[in-house]
């Protein structure tokens, strides 16, 4: 039986440096008031004796915990089945890590799971948290909000009760839907159908206002409700086939569903785009690139939206509520209740 290797003490870090414990303390916590000479030997010191802080002892001392939960309010098979949540994950994670933070995964597969998030977020496990894809009617916001937890959005939540603006970071989803609408008109399309995305969720509900912003007047059977999956794309395109079989273009709220389209209009003998033009939402590489034909699509940079989260809540912007904002108009660190990124379309061959 081997015997167990004891790790490296503050005592022994100290006698290594030639300080006190006390210093050796305040340099390993971030504390001021060491001269740099001693923090490098402390350092120097730490590197050579492989000291690893005992993170409890640690957050008695600076009263944090280094870690910041993510939730995602989508079921498990959701998340790890579409590739946005992990270029958004992808981007919090880069940051969070920049800033020596983990990240600590926090998944609902239902409402039952909501108050058991709120409980952990209220225990004080972590210092902060970033939420994203809530629903419309989803209670989660005001367990968050009641747990008193420093949070930023991912997308703009449905804050109605009166409390003053959260902090999100969204993009322009009906300007990037109104950019899209407009290309399909002017390439002559006249019967431009859209599949919406999950109408409890703000980002679907603002793609079809940006396109009704331009086909207002549209055959309201030409909008099918969908839920951004290509299953829920295939199902929404048969419908709309079976409503108006004369559609000539279609808008999908983002990629997935776009895929779902294409593969009904393939089914179904319809050219694309020579008999029906398909332009997609996300730009999620892996989908758009690959799709028969590529798709156009709305670039939206979800791998800045994460890396914003995490910067906007490491930095403090949590809780201070004022008018939402684009980049370019205010800074991150000026952006006071919501910081809204631009989109571009992505042209290639489906539209």
């Amino acid at each position: 039986m081997t015997e167990a290797v004891s790790r490296p003490t503050l005592e022994a870090v100290a006698a290594r440096a030639g300080v006190s414990r006390a210093t050796v303390s305040r340099v390993v916590n971030g504390g001021d008031g060491v001269r740099e000479p001693l923090v490098t030997r402390v350092r120097q010191a730490v590197e050579e004796l492989g000291y690893v802080p005992n993170q409890a002892a640690r957050s008695l001392v600076t009263k944090r915990h280094d870690a910041v939960a993510v939730v995602i309010a989508e079921p498990e098979a959701r998340v790890f089945a579409d590739p946005f949540f992990a270029l958004q994950l992808r981007g919090i994670s880069k940051e969070l890590t920049a800033h020596d933070n983990q990240l600590v995964l926090l998944l609902t597969e239902g409402r039952a799971d909501h108050a058991r998030v709120a409980r952990y977020l209220a225990g004080g496990h972590v210092d902060g948290a970033l939420v994203f894809s809530l629903h419309l009617d989803d209670p989660l916001p005001g367990l968050i909000r009641n747990a008193g937890v420093p949070t930023v959005f991912g997308g703009r939540p449905d804050w109605s009760d009166g409390t003053p603006g959260p902090v999100y970071v969204d993009s322009d989803n009906r300007g990037g839907a109104r950019e899209a609408v407009r290309h399909l008109v002017g390439l002559g399309r006249t019967r431009i159908a859209h599949i919406t995305g999950a109408l409890d969720q703000t980002s679907a509900v603002d793609r079809l206002d940006g396109y009704r912003d331009i086909v207002g007047d549209a055959d309201p059977r030409l909008v099918v409700e969908s839920d951004f999956t290509p299953g829920g794309g295939e199902r929404a395109m048969r419908e709309l086939l079976d409503r108006c079989p004369d559609v000539d273009a279609v808008f999908a709220a983002n990629d997935l569903t776009a895929l779902g389209a294409l593969r009904v209009l393939r089914e179904t003998g319809r050219r694309v785009p020579e008999d029906v033009a398909v332009i997609g939402f996300d730009d999620v590489l892996p989908v758009a690139e690959q799709a028969d034909p590529p798709l156009t699509t709305v670039r939206q940079d979800i791998e800045e939206m994460g890396r914003l989260m995490a910067r906007l809540l490491l930095r403090g912007q949590a809780g201070r509520p004022g008018r939402p904002g684009r980049v370019g108009e205010q800074s991150a660190d000026e952006a006071a209740a919501g910081v809204i990124l631009p989109t571009t379309l992505i042209r290639r061959a489906s539209a």
